[in-house]
């Protein structure tokens, strides 16, 4: 807020320079490095899905009617908060895209 240079109101005292502060470290925390996204990446490739998340892909392919909804419920179950339910969703739509357009090349 600019600083009027009046002794009241709303925006009172000394006119002043608005500073640009230097980012905390602590506003970074749980940024994905390079580093970590290739240790997961890699992970995933020697791993591959867990038994819930191929059910949770085989929902994705069956698909129908309301199978977001059926997906998120049954993520919520094995995760046990809605955001990491709804990450893991979103994770696992993204592995099939990945998987489908592997196949499509393939062709």
């Amino acid at each position: 807020m600019a600083r009027s240079g009046l002794a009241k109101g709303a925006n009172s005292g000394h006119i002043t320079e608005q500073r640009e502060r230097a980012a905390r470290p602590s506003h970074s925390k749980g940024k994905l490095g390079k580093r970590t996204a290739l240790c997961r990446e890699i992970a995933r490739e020697v791993a591959g899905l867990s038994p819930y998340e191929r059910r949770i892909l085989d929902m994705i392919k069956t698909g129908g009617s309301a199978a977001d909804k059926r997906i998120y419920k049954f993520a919520k179950r094995r995760l046990g908060t809605h955001k990491r339910a709804v990450a893991k969703r979103e994770d696992i739509k993204a592995v099939n895209s990945k998987m489908r357009a592997k196949a499509a090349g393939a062709n």
